[in-house]
C-alpha cells in the first residue's frame, strides 16, 4: 500500500532551510522508502504530550508523523536536540 504523505505547513518554512543539503536528501530518500510504503514498521511510538506520534531516525535528525488511515501526516523534521519541544508546540 503506498501511503499519501501529508506536512505541517511550518515544515517547509521553518525545518527545511535548517537542515544541511546532503542531510535533506537522506531525510527525502528516507520518507519515500519508508514513509510512503510501510510507516508503521520504520518509526518507533512516541510517548508523553507527542503519544500517538511515531518518530523517523534519520542520523542526528527526527522526523516526527502520525499515520492516518492512508495518509502520514509529517509535523515536524528537526536536530535531535529540539524535535521534540518544537514538535508539541505543533499540535492541533
Amino acid at each position: 500500500m503506498r501511503y499519501t504523505l501529508r506536512y505541517h505547513p511550518r515544515v517547509a518554512d521553518q525545518d527545511l532551510p535548517k537542515i544541511p543539503a546532503e542531510t535533506h536528501r537522506r531525510i527525502a530518500r528516507s520518507i519515500e522508502t519508508r514513509l510512503a510504503t510501510a510507516p508503521e514498521r520504520f518509526g518507533a511510538p512516541l510517548k508523553g504530550t507527542l503519544r500517538g506520534y511515531r518518530k523517523l531516525r534519520v542520523g542526528d535528525y527526527r522526523v516526527v508523523f502520525t499515520v492516518d488511515a492512508s495518509e502520514v501526516w509529517v509535523l515536524a523534521m528537526l536536530h535531535r536536540r529540539d524535535v521534540y519541544e518544537r514538535a508539541s508546540r505543533r499540535l492541533p
